[in-house]
């Protein structure tokens, strides 16, 4: 049987997989289609085309010729230290049923994972979908169907506790909305979502503004939150710890404890904008008010800065963002410390809920940071301000993270562990791999373990072989896991996936041993160019669509 591209599907859709039970079944018969090795970077927001422009592509496909893993592993080859690799799941791997989407091509999906030496895969458990029929009323089956798979595979299970809106940013690929209850709710109460200081608002996820007022038919959002994970532990708990071996909770937009500072829907914001403040809701309003008054400085309460320009703006053009700006005087300072100890609160909140909850069950809880890296090498970090992290040239804003998830024994999961500097458009003043270096060090002092993602879907050599840099450390502050974005038809083309396959070797060897050889006995190698005529006769076809 052939394996063959035809159209865009999330993952390996089987017409027919009645005698396949094991991966060494599927890999028995499964091979590739000859096709033309791919190289190329998914691009397809604004921010993806600005940060991998047709010139570094180009450059990426020279240095791809000449570059191989196992050179760059070879000053890493002293740490022996496993990192195990895990692959995010397709956004729409439930339908809006609530079942597994096609359920044996995610089986056959499986087996190949497993095959790669993948340690396992993530999921989002959107809101949108288990709690969609009311309050309290949750709908775990789907979930239910691909934990047993996943166990059946061997393969462990990364779990998003997902409170947020998928769609409208970037990589997102399809579209679920927060649970009917709740949007009828915010029809009822605009100011239960973020607003920017036009009055736009955001419906990605619940202001934390209102986190302790019962606005959610007679329950808090923090309650809401706490109440839906105590029910997946319930549902869940013969499996986790074993199966199930990390819950990610979500604190914000992409799950990402931020301010949905730079939203891409309706074309609002174009990287390498600086974004916009999120705090003009009435509940943000009133804690600013209130906060001002406490400082003695009313004035200060009746909104944020005024001088803080507009989303697609650069530091300089405004007078809040620019070199010796508002940001740095003693009201920017009184700002920020605001809107950043609200996020800071925000996060605590919920992780303290998703402790009491999780204890006891050897599941891990993580939280997931996100990576502004553009105007990182300017002096207000301005995107980075706007999403809620206070870091500057002169001020650390990760530490504060990193302790508040050290508090709960919480991973620090950051993104954007693939990127360099040198891909990055000059004008953007970016630096993925000094932030990195920043979150790294901080994870460290704060004695909270780091985890990473890719931010942008790559599947390149030199994409992984920042990775493998990036996670292998002597210094005691390496990655514990990484997650690998995402698992779609262009991972299954055959130079894509031998790359993945060789990088979760290194990986898993410390970095020794990276190069994968061109016949691999252990079929690991799903780059396969014919098989017996005995099978291909009798195999069904197996097509990604």
């Amino acid at each position: 049987m052939t394996l063959t591209l035809q159209s865009s599907t999330s993952f390996i859709n089987l017409k027919e997989t009645k005698g396949v039970k094991t991966p060494d079944d599927f890999l028995s018969m499964v091979s590739f289609a000859q096709s033309k090795p791919s190289c190329r970077l998914v691009a397809k927001s604004s921010m993806q085309e600005a940060q991998l422009s047709h010139e570094t592509i180009m450059e990426g496909r020279k240095n791809e010729k000449r570059e191989k893993l196992h050179e760059l592993t070879a000053s890493h080859s002293n740490s022996s230290r496993k990192v195990p690799v895990f692959v995010m799941l397709p956004l729409d791997t439930m339908t809006m049923g609530g079942n597994l989407n096609k359920p044996r091509a995610m089986n056959a999906s499986l087996m190949a994972l497993k095959s790669s030496g993948a340690e396992g895969v993530m999921v989002d458990a959107w809101w949108g979908l288990v709690e969609k029929d009311g309050p309290l009323k949750y709908n775990w089956e789907g979930y239910a169907e691909l934990v047993k798979m996943c166990q059946e595979h061997g393969l462990k299970l990364q779990v998003v506790m997902s409170f947020h809106q998928c769609g409208g940013n970037v990589g997102d690929s399809c579209s679920i909305p927060l649970p009917p209850w709740v949007l009828e709710e915010i029809s009822k109460n605009p100011d239960l979502v973020y607003t920017d200081r036009s009055g736009r608002r955001n419906p990605e996820y619940i202001s934390l503004g209102c986190d302790m007022l019962p606005v959610l038919k007679g329950r808090t959002p923090i309650q809401v939150y706490a109440d839906y994970m105590r029910s997946f532990r319930e549902r869940f708990n013969d499996y986790l710890g074993n199966v199930i071996v990390e819950i990610q909770v979500g604190m914000g937009p992409c799950g990402e404890l931020r301010y949905p500072a730079y939203p891409e829907s309706n074309g609002t914001w174009r990287f390498p904008g600086i974004g916009e403040f999120q705090c003009y809701d009435k509940y943000m309003r009133a804690s600013l008010a209130a906060a001002a008054k406490a400082a003695g400085k009313d004035d200060w309460g009746r909104g944020g800065p005024h001088d803080s320009g507009q989303y697609n703006q650069f530091p300089e053009d405004t007078r809040f963002f620019q070199r010796d700006g508002t940001w740095n005087s003693e009201y920017g300072q009184f700002f920020l410390e605001w809107y950043s100890g609200k996020l800071l609160e925000h996060g605590d909140r919920i992780l303290a809920a998703g402790e009491s909850i999780y204890q006891g069950t050897g599941a891990k809880l993580s939280g997931k940071v996100a990576g502004i890296h553009w105007h990182y090498n300017t002096r207000s970090h301005a995107a980075e301000l706007t999403a809620g992290y206070y870091n500057t040239r002169h001020r650390d804003g990760y530490l504060p993270i990193a302790r508040m998830l050290a508090k709960h024994r919480v991973v620090l999961n950051f993104t954007c562990m693939e990127m360099r500097d040198g891909e990055q458009p000059h004008s953007a003043n970016c630096s993925p791999e000094g932030l990195v270096r920043q979150v790294k060090t901080a994870a460290r002092t704060a004695g909270v373990e780091l985890a990473g993602e890719n931010a942008l879907e790559r599947y390149d050599v030199g994409a992984f072989s920042q990775v493998l840099a990036t996670s292998m450390s002597d210094s005691g502050n390496g990655l514990s896991a990484f997650t690998f974005l995402r698992m779609n038809k262009r991972l299954f083309e055959p130079e894509n996936w031998r790359n993945l396959v060789q990088f979760v070797k290194s990986m898993s060897e410390g970095g020794r041993n990276a190069s994968l050889p061109e016949c691999d006995s252990s079929r690991t190698n799903l780059y396969v160019r014919f098989i017996k005529e005995s099978h291909s006769k009798k195999a069904t076809e197996v097509a990604v669509v």
